[in-house]
């Protein structure tokens, strides 16, 4: 049984003091007026209006809840309005989590015209790599970086691909040599991101097909990925890392593309939240806007 609307009936008729004058006013047959009335009495395990062919009275009850009737629809009218206006222009906190190298590259050009659209919204950044627990540490959205990440009890929205590069400094390579297939990485330094997924073996595929792994012992791991971009661009050795992290060292020539022909399986960028059930304007808004300013990717 719909409970508001049966309220509703339930003012109606007494206002209108016949069960015709209710139908009429809220457009349905009698019957159905009726119906509701029965059905809202038996939720209750009480009546409220006593009923003769020529007459219609309040209870007690019915007197109680024609009297609180007014302020419950109120209120419902009231919160049925700011909600609406709330998935137009949402108001509050939204709490995010994002990973450091993400955050640092990309927020600064992604959240102004969040910021802009969606005035009445304040954000409350997390910027670690560290695994999080949106119930537990609180959070509405968390971006993530995976290949597939883990969905359990969370619900993930893919936002975009992340494209991995091979790079060093130009001064590195004139000294050590320029690699020219996964096996001559053995040969070189490198420097790892500590939670890179394939820890040190680095999985390539050649534009023919072929594919193959080389371990590598790295000299630096991080826990970060601007880190080791930082030490490679002094000329401490080669990485892997996302265009994001890489892409402005690329441009100024800090950096080199390594192995032609061969790369590496990217990941994705991921939004991830607790529940599709219920998901608030503001989180659904947050990761709409991911997709647009992402543009689906390679980031």
């Amino acid at each position: 049984m719909d409970l508001i609307r049966a309220i509703e009936t339930y003012v109606a008729v007494v206002d209108a003091g016949s069960l015709v004058g209710a139908a009429d006013k809220l457009d349905t047959s009698t019957a159905g007026v009726s119906r509701t009335l029965a059905a809202l009495e038996r939720h209750l395990g009480v009546r409220v209006l006593n009923r003769t062919t020529r007459h219609l009275s309040m209870t007690e009850t019915g007197q109680d809840l024609y009297n609180r009737a007014h302020q419950i629809l109120a209120d419902v009218a009231d919160l049925e309005a700011t909600v609406s206006q709330n998935v137009v222009n949402p108001v509050g906190i939204l709490r995010i989590s994002a990973p450091m190298s993400l955050g640092i590259a990309k927020f600064g050009q992604w959240l102004p015209g969040f910021l802009t659209r969606y005035p009445g919204l304040r954000l409350d950044i997390d910027i670690t790599d560290q695994l999080i627990d949106l119930a537990r540490d609180g959070i509405d959205v968390a971006v993530r970086i995976a290949r597939q990440p883990a969905t359990t009890n969370v619900i993930a929205s893919k936002i975009a691909s992340v494209h991995l590069i091979v790079c060093a400094a130009p001064e590195y390579l004139d000294h050590h040599g320029r690699p020219r297939t996964p096996a001559d990485l053995a040969l070189h330094q490198t420097l790892s991101y500590s939670y890179l997924s394939s820890g040190d073996h680095w999985t390539f595929t050649h534009r023919d097909g072929k594919v193959a792994t080389v371990r590598i012992q790295p000299r630096v791991q991080a826990t970060n990925g601007d880190i080791v971009c930082s030490l490679a661009v002094a000329g401490f050795g080669i990485i892997v890392q996302p265009a994001f992290i890489v892409e402005k060292a690329i441009a100024a020539r800090q950096l080199e593309c390594l192995l032609d022909g061969w790369s590496m399986e990217g990941f994705n960028l991921y939004a991830i939240y607790l529940s599709r059930l219920f998901l608030s304007a503001k989180v659904r808004l947050f990761i709409d806007h991911l997709r647009t300013v992402a543009g689906g990717g390679p980031i």
